[in-house]
């Protein structure tokens, strides 16, 4: 046997397969390879990302997603490039499953690839390994022309948590997508800035409920209870969906003076927010709003049941 696999005999035996004439054994190679979960495996799926066949070079980028580190990483990145859409897809999901800090060595060096696709892979997989060095990229990365790779730059710039990056989330907030500006308001989550709330609270006035729902989220994290009235102003909002965030984080807050205006949405007929509101009811638990949660305890919704149930429980009602 070859030296190079005296010490990984297995390894090397499946990795001879590699060369088999036919692409279906190739393909059962990679997928043994990656069974193996032995990270000696890597340079030989490494090099299976160069295979002759579209099959086998996916099934590679597919199967280094149960591995990490730089040289993982690098062999993804070169597949970024490759001809057949299906691989390059599958590189940048594995991409997404680096957990390796060190893997960003390999990435780095493409975070201003002019190369949109391969660009939002890097910045995606780049993303959870927060590495600083990430920061400038992806506040330039903002201005590019695809709302991809835009989206993806706010993406790392939330997960890199520095207070600095502010007014460039503030600008994404503002941007001519939706997507992004829902992500941007997301991302602000880690700051408790006045700078961040009032950012949050422009956006409930988004003209996209999904911006709105962001926001609404959002502003619990801010920790502060001057949001509060814009809040219980998006209370009324026309998307259920808003006035749940809303509600869970009034809930957050522990405003309980909006409780008396949370109470009366109990009587709409969408289950998901009275499940909201039961258990934020509870949670506040005002006197007044007991004749509300009593009206619904025997409500047709299993999940709204058992939140009015244990809402009723923790106000000392059986």
């Amino acid at each position: 046997m070859n030296a190079l696999f005296e010490d990984f005999d297995e390894i090397g035996e499946l990795a001879e397969a590699l060369d088999d004439p036919s692409p279906g054994a190739r393909i059962m190679a990679v997928i043994e390879l990656a069974d193996s979960a032995d990270p000696a495996a890597i340079p030989h799926l490494a090099r299976a990302i160069a295979d002759e066949a579209p099959g086998v070079r996916k099934q590679a980028a597919l199967a280094l997603t149960d591995f990490d580190g730089p040289e993982t990483a690098a062999a993804l990145v070169s597949a970024l490039t490759d001809s057949d859409p299906s691989v390059v897809e599958a590189a940048a999901i594995s991409l997404t499953e680096l957990k390796d800090p060190a893997s960003g060595d390999a990435i780095l060096p493409h975070l201003g690839d002019n190369d949109t696709v391969k660009l939002r892979a890097c910045l995606a997989g780049i993303k959870e390994l927060r590495r600083p060095e990430a920061m400038g990229p992806a506040i330039t990365a903002l201005q590019h022309a695809d709302a991809g790779v835009r989206i993806e730059a706010v993406g790392v710039i939330g997960w890199l948590q520095d207070e600095g990056s502010l007014p460039a989330l503030r600008d994404a907030a503002k941007d001519s997508d939706t997507q992004v500006r829902r992500t941007a308001l997301a991302a602000l989550g880690f700051s408790n800035s006045e700078h961040a709330e009032a950012t949050l609270i422009k956006g409930l006035e988004d003209p996209e409920w999904i911006v709105r729902e962001s926001a609404a989220e959002t502003l619990a994290k801010t920790g502060h209870e001057t949001c509060v009235s814009m809040l219980r102003a998006a209370l009324d909002d026309e998307y259920w969906q808003v006035r749940v965030k809303a509600v869970r984080s009034l809930g957050k807050l522990k405003a309980t003076q909006a409780a008396i205006e949370i109470a009366p949405m109990m009587d709409v007929p969408v289950p998901n927010l009275r499940k909201e509101c039961a258990a934020v009811l509870g949670e506040m638990a005002v006197p007044e709003t007991l004749p509300f949660l009593e009206k619904y305890k025997d409500d047709p919704d299993p999940d709204v049941r058992k939140n009015v149930r244990w809402a009723l429980g923790k106000m000392g009602v059986k």
